[in-house]
């Protein structure tokens, strides 16, 4: 569906395709991208998780790429990363395969 860059923003979040009118700014509903950059993923838990691609987290990439995170932000994700730490998440692969869960073992001794 062609829509805003704040629809795009929204359509992702619920899962669903969507791109703004120039295609600077996409989604699969899973995947959100500004250009080819991939920026964040949805996961099958519904959370949302964002790389900081903007010059405050030292991960500028251009100005309209700065605009589209901040948007994303405004709009509400669950979680931002810092860029070298989005890199190395399984998240920003093309596929994510961690879970949203998380397991504590009580009885560590520490």
């Amino acid at each position: 569906m062609k829509t805003t860059n704040q629809g795009v923003i929204s359509a992702w979040k619920i899962g669903l395709s969507a791109r703004n009118s120039r295609g600077t700014l996409y989604t699969d509903g899973e995947r959100l991208y500004s250009y080819q950059l991939h920026v964040g993923t949805r996961l099958k838990s519904g959370a949302t998780v964002l790389g900081d691609f903007t010059a405050g987290a030292d991960g500028y990439h251009s100005q309209t790429t700065s605009c589209h995170i901040g948007l994303a932000k405004r709009e509400g994700v669950d979680l931002v990363m810092h860029p070298m730490v989005w890199s190395t998440s399984p998240m920003s692969r093309e596929r994510p395969t961690c879970q949203p869960s998380v397991r504590i073992n009580m009885e560590t001794q520490f």
